[in-house]
């Protein structure tokens, strides 16, 4: 087999074309979530903090001064922490979101109907004989 019609069969396997769906919407569904959270949840739960903006909350590991990361990346290096909270708390909502879909998948998924009861084994061989015999003295 070639090497062409080996990749040509593995690409048309019915799992590869359904992983590249998946991929192109979970791309898709990844930049929901950003939006909900970077648009929705930080600013609540930023609001809840007393109005701290997570996007702007760093420490400047060689002593500068600024006020945005920014400024404070363009002087130096820093531990932008605020970026990492809003990526864990992203995270944490689509893992929840996707198992809360999986979820629903498993139960909307139709059950197999029940295999059809095997049909009974033909009688023995003694048994067919003693019903002959039952018939032709009933006779």
């Amino acid at each position: 087999m070639s090497m062409a019609s080996e990749f040509k069969e593995f690409a048309l396997k019915g799992n590869v074309m359904d992983l590249a769906v998946g991929v192109i919407i979970g791309g898709a569904f990844g930049k929901i979530v950003d939006s909900l959270i970077g648009d929705v949840v930080m600013p609540i739960v930023g609001k809840i903090f007393g109005g701290m903006d997570f996007s702007n909350s760093f420490i400047a590991l060689n002593g500068q001064t600024a006020t945005t990361l920014v400024e404070a990346k363009k002087a130096g290096a820093v531990l932008a922490y605020g970026n990492f909270i809003t990526i864990a708390i992203n995270f944490v909502i689509l893992a929840f979101i996707i198992f809360m879909m999986v979820k629903t998948m498993n139960r909307m998924k139709r059950e197999a109907p029940p295999a059809p009861p095997a049909p009974p084994a033909p009688p023995a061989e003694d048994v067919v004989l003693l019903r002959e015999i039952r018939d032709a003295l009933k006779r």
